[in-house]
């Protein structure tokens, strides 16, 4: 009998419906992006300077997907600026992101994409070389026809 009016007077999980707000992120929405490697997103981040805050767009591809969904997890995003490489790591529940956007999504044949970085590092150095037979090609051109200016 003591069982039954205790019971009674706690509320069952399924009547109590109350939601706790821990974070300001929609936890759900960013959980249901599913980014991936090889996806090109752009990251609207917020930066404080002076007193204000404002959003600043940070675009390019997910080089990694790390620990999926959980609240510890982080994605890398590689973009090229200035001919420079440039990447950074985003917290997926980080409060100083106000939105991603999925761009593009490509079909890739690894999870991580750590491999670009040699890729693009090759090609600068390729690029390079073109550059630099292009400077020795040019050169004796104009010395022969300096010569026969001279004759």
């Amino acid at each position: 009998m003591i069982e039954q009016t205790l019971h009674d007077k706690v509320p069952s999980t399924k009547d109590m419906k109350t939601s706790y707000v821990i974070s300001p992120v929609n936890t759900e929405e960013r959980a249901k992006l599913g980014m991936r490697g090889g996806d090109t997103v752009r990251v609207w981040q917020k930066i404080q300077e002076k007193g204000k805050t404002r959003l600043q767009a940070f675009e390019g591809l997910i080089l990694a997907v790390k620990h999926g969904t959980t609240a510890g997890g982080t994605f890398t995003v590689r973009k090229v600026a200035s001919g420079v490489g440039v990447e950074k790591v985003f917290p997926i529940y980080s409060p100083m992101i106000d939105k991603i956007e999925i761009i593009k999504r490509a079909r890739v044949r690894r999870a991580k994409l750590y491999h670009i970085r040699e890729k693009a590092a090759k090609e600068v150095r390729k690029q390079m070389r073109n550059i630099r037979v292009m400077k020795e090609v040019e050169a004796p051109a104009e010395v022969v026809a300096e010569e026969k200016t001279a004759e």
